[in-house]
């Protein structure tokens, strides 16, 4: 029942009294790689030249190359700039926020080694805005253990909050934005000199996109002056996203994490004594269901520490025994196999990814439109999101590989005018710093798309103004 109100094969959205715009809005699966074939999931070695272990990559490694860590994004060097008959009129950006520390409900019982954040300052603090007022100090927060608590911390000792963007993550953010500057200022005289109402920056609830936003925005331009972050209501939030759409959940529910449907849990059954030999390693609860549900804790915990340069953990009681590096990378692998199933090899993933993002699509859409009716003077507009912000969006675009978004994963939208061709406008869509691949064949190559072929994949799915995702949040 919950799927049958999805199967809208083709939509016609009336342009004009002589013009559609027809576009295919069924599910059309990613193409066939070793991320969603199980037998090579499981049975091969290493991780196909995905990194794990630094921000930086290896000399000699192509730009584009799959870094956990440090995802591609815009970079001069490597942009591909249009052909001079296009001219740039509206930029969208939303990437997943840098590196951090694990979340603590991805720490083991007890780790047998501490993580120190003393090296960064996480500022929270309220200040009037009005002029002539009284003015905070500029504090921030520095986590300590009492030796009088007799509780002391699950997972990791030490100085830092579980999660919160690391030193490491924060200079990324900041190089991520000076990257997007030298394109968008330096290389294509795009974005103003000044940082002003041109430019709107927005952010989620949890306070880890915000610690991003504050280091990327100084990567820019350096400001001076205060910089407002939007943000929507916790209940409401789009970008996260938070609201509550009950079938979302469950179609999410029906067929991956959580379930008992053969195609989820056969990945889960063969890795069983992968299972085994983690769990003795961690100290996990071996009848834990919330840890071999999926393999996301695990991989969580283990690419966190490699990724700031942290040891593979040992056993508490037998430190001999530790994760080694071909642990670690079947644990990467299947968490790339997951991935790409819950958003895109599951013929549900189109389904349940609009229902739950479909908010913040028709969001864009509007932004869109606004833009090139003249309605708004904002140019470029930036949001800071998380992993499953980006896979959602990519679901929804049917991106023809799907990986786990990595730490700073970045998805742009370009919008151009082109001469001679009126009012016209087109639409290219970066992944990684490179030309988005759909398997729709609506979207295809998204380079230089009619643009109303965007927004009528988008209002078919979601409705104008998201009129539609109320009812598909709706379980039958």
């Amino acid at each position: 029942m919950l799927a049958s109100k999805y199967v809208i094969p083709l939509f016609w959205l009336p342009l004009t009294a002589a013009q559609t715009t027809q576009v295919d809005l069924g599910w059309h699966a990613p193409k066939k790689t070793w991320i969603n074939d199980l037998s090579q999931v499981l049975n091969g070695t290493g991780t196909h030249g995905f990194i794990f272990n630094s921000s930086v990559l290896p000399t000699g490694t192509p730009y584009g190359s799959y870094n956990w860590c440090n995802m591609p994004h815009v970079r001069a060097k490597e942009y591909p700039v249009a052909s001079v008959e296009y001219k740039l009129e509206y930029v969208e950006v939303i990437h997943r926020h840098h590196k951090r520390t694990p979340y603590a409900s991805n720490t083991f019982p007890k780790e047998s080694y501490s993580w120190s954040c003393s090296d960064e300052g996480l500022f929270y603090y309220g200040e009037p805005l009005k002029s002539g007022g009284n003015t905070s100090a500029e504090t921030y927060w520095s986590v300590f253990t009492s030796e009088s608590n007799p509780f002391a911390p699950t997972g990791f000792n030490g100085t830092c909050q579980f999660p919160q963007i690391t030193k490491e993550g924060l200079d990324d953010s900041w190089q991520h934005g000076k990257d997007l500057y030298q394109v968008y200022h330096d290389k294509l005289k795009f974005l103003p000199h000044e940082l002003g109402s041109k430019l709107t920056f927005r952010v989620t609830n949890n306070v880890i996109t915000s610690q991003v936003a504050g280091m990327l925005v100084s990567g820019m331009y350096d400001p001076s002056e205060t910089v407002p972050l939007r943000i929507q209501p916790s209940s409401v939030d789009s970008l996260e996203p938070a609201y509550t759409c009950a079938s979302s959940s469950s179609l999410y529910g029906s067929y991956g994490v959580g379930s008992s449907v053969s195609n989820w849990t056969a990945h889960l059954s063969a890795a069983a004594p992968l299972f085994q030999t983690l769990d003795a390693i961690s100290g996990v609860d071996p009848t834990s269901k919330d840890w071999h549900k999926s393999f996301d804790h695990y991989f969580d915990n283990l690419s966190a520490r490699q990724c700031h340069a942290k040891p593979l953990p040992c056993s508490i009681k037998d430190p001999k025994n530790c994760v080694s590096q071909t642990l670690a990378d079947t644990v990467y692998r299947l968490g790339e196999y997951e991935y790409s199933f819950i958003y895109r090899d599951s013929p549900l993933a189109l389904q349940a990814s609009t229902a739950s993002y479909g908010v913040w699509v028709a969001e864009l859409a509007q932004n869109i439109r606004d833009n090139i009716s003249r309605k708004s003077s904002v140019i470029y507009r930036h949001n800071v999101a998380h992993d499953g912000s980006v896979s959602r969006l990519l679901s929804i675009l049917q991106v023809d590989v799907m990986v786990w978004v990595g730490m700073g994963s970045e998805v742009v939208f370009e919008i151009y005018s082109r001469k001679g061709h009126g009012d016209k406008k087109y639409v290219r869509i970066l992944w990684g710093g490179q030309i988005l691949e759909s398997s729709n064949p609506s979207l295809g190559k998204v380079d230089m798309l009619d643009l109303d072929v965007l927004l009528a994949y988008f209002d078919g799915l979601v409705g104008k103004g998201a009129s539609k995702v109320p009812g598909l949040c709706q379980t039958s």
